[in-house]
């Protein structure tokens, strides 16, 4: 079967987060026939942890789009074939996908991932490429295998890391860049247009899932480092290190200077900067929340703390 018009296509989509629902809404404006969408479970959020929608969730609910959040996907897929999907299109969906989902649609499953395979296959492509110092990394258009992230690549789109870039605003690249793909491409892969390229298994890194424990930003790296990683994971869950044995937040810093006359963690100046020695330097703390608190620039959080100077981060 040729596919001449968007409308003739059948699509499920998959997703759960922000970057995923700016996707699926690119192809309902676009004209593509979404007839439904699987997310995960919504999540309580707030000081009343009141059920919030997923931001996909959400999107579809407003175009009138069949949604389906089943809590274990490789345990409940029955819904899925009475849609009758030419294709399911996937990104940042959140749960490892059964072979009989893979199997359903007439066309197969293709995901949109967040790096320029084979290079940071898993959970956490984005905040790893900030993490490790990346220059660029991208989305890439892939066939959905069993093994993870090993599909056959359709194509690409590089996104440029900048320097001050943080999971957050690389994300939002992301997305576009998702846009792009998927709009560009979604057509010629159902008429079978598009060859698929194989991973090259000898390059493949990995990108692991962010852990609750991840969020403690380590001292002992390099501060060019620690820069980084508290860039990878900002604003969300956002990194932390300990000031009294309460969590201080730290959703933005930069690198000071080399000095090097303060015992690690030690808080060196206060009033007018919030500066931490480093391993090789001083880290300027910018954008913090201390527990229990709201989160503030700098300067208002020496303005209203006393005693910091001396005081050693853990």
């Amino acid at each position: 079967m040729k596919y001449k018009e968007k409308s003739d296509a059948r699509i499920v989509y998959m997703g759960t987060p922000s970057i995923s629902a700016k996707v699926l809404e690119a192809l309902v404006l676009d004209g593509w026939n979404v007839v439904g969408v699987i997310s995960n479970e919504d999540k309580a959020t707030g000081r009343k942890q009141l059920l919030e929608p997923t931001p996909t969730k959400a999107v579809a609910l407003r175009y009138g789009i069949p949604v389906f959040q089943p809590h274990r996907i490789r345990l409940d897929h029955g819904f899925l074939a009475p849609l009758e999907p030419d294709v399911i299109v996937c990104f940042a969906y959140g749960q490892i996908v059964p072979q009989e989902v893979l199997d359903a649609p007439k066309r197969g499953c293709i995901n949109l991932h967040g790096s320029l395979l084979p290079k940071l296959r898993g959970a956490a492509p984005i905040q790893r490429a900030i993490m490790t110092g990346e220059k660029e990394t991208g989305v890439t258009l892939m066939q959905m295998v069993s093994a993870m992230d090993a599909g056959v690549m359709y194509d690409k789109e590089i996104v440029a890391i900048d320097p001050k870039d943080n999971y957050t605003t690389l994300s939002e690249k992301i997305s576009e860049a998702g846009q792009t793909l998927i709009l560009k491409d979604l057509l010629p892969y159902l008429n079978a247009e598009l060859p698929g390229i194989p991973q090259d298994e000898k390059e493949v890194t990995f990108a692991a899932k962010i852990s609750p424990e991840d969020e403690h930003i380590p001292l002992s790296q390099s501060v060019d480092g620690f820069v980084r990683y508290c860039h990878g994971i900002s604003e969300t869950p956002g990194g932390y290190l300990l000031l009294d044995g309460k969590k201080l937040k730290i959703f933005d810093c930069e690198k000071a200077n080399g000095d090097m006359g303060s015992p690690l963690g030690c808080i060196v100046k206060d009033r007018k900067e919030l500066l931490v020695q480093g391993q090789d330097g001083q880290i300027r703390l910018l954008d913090v929340q201390l527990e229990g608190k709201k989160r503030m620039d700098a300067k208002s959080f020496l303005n209203g703390e006393r005693g910091l100077l001396g005081k050693v981060l853990a």
